[in-house]
């Protein structure tokens, strides 16, 4: 468990800097975090350091707030729960200096077993049924379903595992009070409830931005052992999210599509190129740590 000092000084860092920060995680991970905030402003912390610090006057009362209230809870490397094996590959990606969560699961078990489902925003009526399929008969076998939460691919995937009465991820590319899209309220507050858990590396009140879902990516990738990628126009971020599970040894899955079809030409070319491996049933995706 982190001291209290500590956790204000990741709280700190949380606000000061905009993921991925890889200078700041590693210069924390060497210094530990009291001394590397000391440093930082002391103005005595490496120049690579500095140019991670977006906002040096940041200020953590919202986020005392959150945590004294219960809202909300922080995890930072120095707690149990923290999921040590998902996240060390992320080092040079920059992995987050700590998490907010939502809910009362924990993180470290929600993810031993986890599989990513995502997708096109704009997809079509095959590209949710397939994700919510896939999604209902992972969590019956006791399989988390990490997604982002939002329109399309992700919902469906999230909805899926719910209906199956499964624990689900949402990663967040906000902070864990905001509700984004608006219209997904109630589904956040039902992951909750079946005991998942809404997680996000930016502080309470942060709102959701283009850079921020780009950011996500990488931990909708590291969260997981596979990720399996429904639907994906040629520019969609679900590529992203594939493109960083593969650089972290995860083994990604592509479920084919129309070749006429634009929310399947970014999938198709995956498993054209080999960068994804063909699913079409549950049968195919292999979730097994270690296991390749």
């Amino acid at each position: 468990m982190p001291s209290h000092d500590e956790l204000r000084a990741r709280l700190f860092l949380l606000r000061a800097a905009e993921p991925p920060a890889p200078a700041i995680h590693q210069y924390v991970a060497v210094h530990g975090p009291l001394d590397a905030v000391e440093r930082i402003r002391h103005g005595t912390a490496p120049a690579a350091v500095f140019s991670e610090i977006t906002r040096p006057e940041a200020r953590i009362d919202d986020d005392l707030r959150a945590l004294d209230s219960g809202a909300a809870r922080l995890l930072t490397p120095e707690d149990d729960d923290w999921p040590l094996g998902r996240l060390t590959g992320l080092a040079s990606h920059g992995a987050p200096l700590a998490l907010w969560v939502r809910g009362s699961g924990s993180l470290t078990e929600l993810t031993r077993l986890a599989v990513t489902v995502t997708g096109a925003r704009s997809s079509s009526e095959y590209g949710n049924t397939i994700a919510g399929d896939i999604s209902y008969e992972l969590a019956r076998t006791q399989v988390t379903v990490v997604s982002g939460g939002g329109l399309g691919v992700n919902e469906a995937a999230h909805r899926g595992a719910l209906a199956a009465e499964g624990r689900t991820i949402v990663v967040l590319a906000s902070g864990v009070d905001r509700t984004h899209p608006h219209q997904h309220a109630q589904l956040y507050q039902t992951v909750i409830e079946q005991g998942g858990l809404l997680v996000s590396e930016y502080p309470i009140g942060t709102p959701p931005t283009r850079i921020r879902f780009h950011a996500r990516c990488r931990l909708l990738a590291a969260l997981s052992t596979a990720t399996v990628i429904v639907e994906a126009g040629q520019r969609s971020g679900a590529l992203t999210v594939a493109r960083a599970a593969g650089e972290l040894g995860r083994r990604v899955y592509g479920v084919p599509g129309p070749i006429h079809s634009a929310p399947s030409k970014g999938v198709n070319e995956l498993l054209r190129t080999g960068a994804a491996t063909v699913a079409s049933s549950v049968e195919h995706i292999n979730y097994q740590e270690g296991l390749r």
